[in-house]
């Protein structure tokens, strides 16, 4: 049973506890002196997510144009092509 939690933890229980205890002070000192709240990183994601969201729709939408007007061309073209190659 050590052995499971050594290996899941990656080292003994109280060496990784006092490695959090060490990394959580570093990223806690970093944090007050920029002044970053961790609601402000959960927004920052949040916000993040909702104009990745509305923009794939907005590029979908310009996708869809550019299918169209590119097909006005190619479709004629295509069959004009089809035809001129009938005769052979």
């Amino acid at each position: 049973m050590p052995e499971t939690v050594n290996r899941f933890l990656g080292d003994s229980p109280a060496r990784t506890i006092i490695k959090l205890v060490v990394v959580s002070l570093i990223v806690g000192f970093f944090m007050k002196v920029f002044d970053i709240m961790p609601m402000d990183i959960v927004d920052n994601i949040r916000g993040f997510v909702i104009d990745l969201w509305e923009t794939g729709f907005q590029a979908l939408g310009r996708f869809g144009t550019y299918l169209t007007l590119g097909a006005t061309v190619v479709i004629p073209v295509f069959i004009l092509i089809r035809i001129l190659s009938y005769k052979r």
